[in-house]
């Protein structure tokens, strides 16, 4: 299911729009409320194919969501709490820039924070690094009350 979720933001990413953002929104529908780690993932893409930041943050909070509901479970009990607990930090980081653009400084400030708690689980792999760079990142913007454009991350 990862590799059909990322090959359909690959599409996205690589100028076939229209069709990754079709692909992503069919997986969206597939996937119930069991799939939480997919659900996560898959509305944490499509909330990078938005153009408007509320709708942006519609698929943000739903990626949150999804995790959460995975992120106190025992990892034996899920293949995927492990994946979800390094996944955390982005999620708020996302949040957070997404509040920062809307001036909503406090929401902000309170997702960067639960970010940068959330960081403990990651390692210090190029990923981790700059998921931790753009918590940073955020936290001076959001202290300088900059609510400039996105950060641009390219994960894959």
């Amino acid at each position: 299911m990862i590799t059909r979720i990322k090959d359909a933001f690959r599409l996205y990413c690589r100028s076939e729009i229209d069709e990754g953002r079709r692909l992503l929104l069919e997986l969206w529908d597939e996937l119930g409320p069991e799939n939480a780690y997919h659900r996560s993932v898959t509305a944490h893409y499509l909330a990078d194919t938005e153009q408007e930041l509320d709708e942006e943050l519609k698929w943000d909070l739903l990626a949150l969501e999804a995790a959460q509901t995975l992120a106190g479970k025992p990892i034996e009990t899920t293949p995927y709490a492990a994946g979800v607990q390094a996944f955390l930090p982005s999620l708020h980081l996302n949040l957070a820039d997404d509040y920062r653009r809307m001036g909503d400084f406090k929401r902000a400030s309170h997702h960067a924070e639960e970010g940068a708690a959330a960081c403990h689980v990651l390692g210090l792999d190029a990923y981790s690094q700059t998921v931790r760079a753009g918590l940073v990142r955020v936290e001076t913007q959001i202290a300088e009350q900059d609510r400039g454009p996105s950060m641009i991350f390219d994960f894959d």
